[in-house]
């Protein structure tokens, strides 16, 4: 089988001697500038300065009290996968990266203490070397080192916190949701302040027209020296039609005398009797109508007053009904952090991920040094043809 024609020439030589001198010596200097230097100043910061970091995770859900029915074009962009019950969410996420959330978080935490303690390497601790003091320039900073997501099929937010100890990243990311949780409870009294108001004006426009109603019955009944003229006037009538009744019967009773004796001693006696019923009866008539001191008057007064109470108790009780159902609306519309997993205390640093991001450096170098030759072969190439 061995070919006769084919001779040992000995082992294959090695990249090394004179000749592997020679071809470092034909390495391009540029890419000892574009990517071997980078790759060794990265692998320096990474592997030997790069302080380790610890990430608490915690994971929450905003909700309201009852389940909203959306629209049909929430239903719409939701086929798509756009969530409209996420703005909520996106309102807490807005709040912890703001500078409120930092504020509130500063008064739970001494977050500039966490993040400049002793033995932190100067390119990772806040405020970063060469940077101002500014409070923006720290809160930008300092999101570097949050992470706030959202899964749009779930509804489950997640948070995550770097910090330089496992104490840290979870009292910092408690200290968020906590100031989250402040941020929703606002959201409910202001929402709660706005839909109710409004109700709440008009039961005291209510009760107070009732009210003063009541204080004009009050002062026409002193004035007047009736509780209700009506129920006079009732009364005045029926006894008029008791006088009437007996005037009546003895009406016919005198009758009756004179047709059996004319010249009876009981007719005088009869006689005055009829005219003390009828004088009665004229008088109680008076008091119900007549002159500007009779009944008429009062009863229509009262009356008036009457329906002014009727109108505003029907008021009073449509605006008290509206009150129960913007009290009820605002309860149901009520949101809630509900707190899906507490943030975690790490019992080991995750960050940086050293060897990877030693390798992105080192692919990004070599991205970007291939990208400069394939240009400068491009433009010799052209030279050469000119």
């Amino acid at each position: 089988m061995n070919d006769p024609k084919l001779k040992y020439a000995g082992p294959l030589p090695l990249l090394s001697g004179p000749k592997a001198d020679d071809r470092l010596k034909r390495l391009p200097w540029a890419f000892g500038l574009v990517v071997v230097l980078p790759t060794l100043v990265a692998a320096i910061y990474f592997l030997l300065i790069a302080s380790p970091r610890y990430v608490s995770e915690a994971r929450f859900i905003v909700r309201a009290s009852e389940q909203r029915q959306p629209s049909s074009l929430g239903m719409a962009l939701e086929g798509v996968g756009i969530s409209t019950g996420s703005s909520d969410a996106y309102a807490v996420h807005e709040y912890i990266r703001s500078a409120d959330g930092l504020n509130d978080l500063e008064k739970r935490v001494d977050v500039r203490s966490a993040y400049a303690r002793p033995g932190v390497d100067v390119f990772s601790r806040l405020p970063r070397i060469f940077s101002d003091r500014s409070d923006e320039t720290f809160r930008k900073q300092f999101n570097d080192y949050l992470t706030v997501g959202y899964d749009s099929q779930t509804g489950i937010s997640t948070l995550r916190v770097e910090a330089f100890t496992a104490a840290d990243a979870a009292r910092v990311a408690n200290a968020l949701l906590e100031g989250g949780e402040g941020l929703v409870n606002r959201l409910n009294e202001r929402s709660a302040s706005d839909a109710v108001a409004d109700a709440e004006r008009n039961v005291r426009d209510a009760q107070a027209r009732l009210s003063l109603v009541q204080s004009q019955m009050t002062s026409f009944r002193n004035r007047e020296g009736v509780i209700d003229p009506s129920a006079s006037a009732k009364a005045g009538g029926e006894l008029i039609g008791q006088l009437t009744v007996n005037l009546a019967v003895l009406r016919a009773e005198r009758a009756q005398v004179a047709a059996q004796a004319a010249s009876s001693p009981q007719l005088p006696a009869l006689d005055s009797r009829i005219r003390a019923f009828e004088a009665q009866i004229a008088a109680e008539r008076e008091k119900i109508v007549g002159d500007a001191t009779s009944l008429a008057p009062k009863i229509s007064t009262y009356e008036s007053l009457i329906t002014e109470r009727e109108f505003a108790e029907k008021i009073l009780a449509t605006s008290t009904a509206s009150l129960n159902s913007a009290q009820i609306e605002a309860r149901r519309q009520r949101l809630y952090i509900d707190r899906v997993v507490n943030p975690s205390v790490p019992d080991k640093p995750v960050e940086p991920r050293r060897w990877l991001a030693l390798l992105g450096v080192f692919a990004t170098a070599l991205l970007i040094y291939a990208l400069g030759w394939l240009v400068y072969a491009g433009v010799r190439e052209s030279r050469v043809h000119e």
